[in-house]
């Protein structure tokens, strides 16, 4: 058996279970904190709970995607090493609460999200923003463009779809700097969803429609959170283009530090999440795809999705836990 094989073999092992795990423990933690207002505790919660269960895994794993760098998260920061350091190589991108303000709300589409990859897989993407656009699968490659007009973009995916533009729909973050285009989408007929944080769970809203009711993702938003998107997408079959705004000097040479020497390069998915590649969110808030963890008296209840690359396989797991003891 190669090494690639043996890499696999071990993500395989991970998926079984221990990947879900992962997510349930920071969905529980961060869940305790729902509409609350403390946006930092539930986000250190989640943290500590995720930390904990990754440090149980059989993996040598690279935090490539966290919390930040190391000066400025203790936990979870970007290069720290997880796991019992036995079993193969990997890369981990990770948000243990997606959508921190969300949660403090209580608002839909809060989750706990992770992926892992190969190792020399993800993307080494700096906390800057990224100009996203993102569609399901089962449409032609190629059909959307970061490059042309959102009105071009909604038009041809009206007609690989089969239908008028103003019967498609737009998830656009909320923020002033949107205006223009959700003016441009709004003069199309197109309809849009806004939402006020969580853009890893607008993308993965486009991977089903015909149950979300978002067919494509505009704007920009975190980098970080675009890779994990794109390992979402990669496991899927869905299309996802991104370009990083590196509006300053600084930002440039940050981006350089991390490996990045063509500062207006368009990432594709395949660019930001290569090789065999995990993928599980769990809800900490009801939302479109999943619903939030649900606290009983004698038991919780979870609700995960866990996606693989090699097998374009996706596993929907409700949980019921009996054993609080262990949250």
């Amino acid at each position: 058996m190669n090494m690639a094989q043996n890499i696999a073999a071990g993500l395989d092992r991970i998926l079984t279970m221990e990947v879900v795990r992962v997510t349930e423990r920071a969905a529980v933690a961060a869940a305790r904190l729902r509409g609350r207002g403390d946006e930092k505790a539930a986000d250190q919660v989640a943290v500590d709970a995720m930390r904990q269960e990754l440090n149980r895994l059989a993996i040598k794993g690279t935090v490539v995607i966290g919390e930040g760098e190391r000066d400025e998260a203790p936990m979870l920061y970007i290069g720290e090493e997880v796991g019992t350091g036995k079993g193969p190589a990997v890369d981990i991108a990770l948000d243990p609460l997606e959508g921190t303000t969300i949660c403090a709300k209580n608002l839909p589409n809060a989750l706990a999200v992770i992926a892992i990859a190969e190792k020399g897989s993800l993307l080494f993407a700096p906390d800057v923003y990224m100009d996203k656009i993102a569609i399901g699968p089962g449409y032609p490659d190629g059909l959307i463009d970061i490059d042309v007009p959102p009105t071009e973009n909604l038009a041809r995916l009206a007609k690989a779809k089969g239908v008028a533009v103003p019967d498609i729909t737009a998830c656009i973050l909320d923020r002033p700097r949107h205006a223009r285009l959700i003016d441009a989408v709004r003069a199309t007929g197109a309809a849009i969803r806004l939402i006020g944080d969580g853009d890893v769970a607008g993308v993965i809203h486009t991977t089903d429609p015909d149950e979300t009711g978002i067919d494509i993702y505009l704007g920009t938003g975190g980098a970080p959170e675009g890779v994990l998107a794109a390992a979402a997408l990669r496991c899927t079959g869905g299309q996802m283009q991104g370009r990083l705004i590196l509006d300053t000097p600084q930002k440039v040479a940050r981006a350089e530090k991390m490996g990045i020497s063509d500062p207006k390069r368009v990432y594709r998915v395949q660019d930001m999440a290569r090789g065999d590649v995990l993928f599980a969110a769990t809800g900490v808030t009801d939302g479109n795809l999943l619903d939030g963890v649900k606290f009983g008296r004698t038991f919780i209840t979870t609700h995960t999705i866990v996606l693989r690359s090699s097998s374009r396989t996706v596993r929907e797991i409700k949980a019921r836990h009996q054993d609080l003891d262990k949250f």
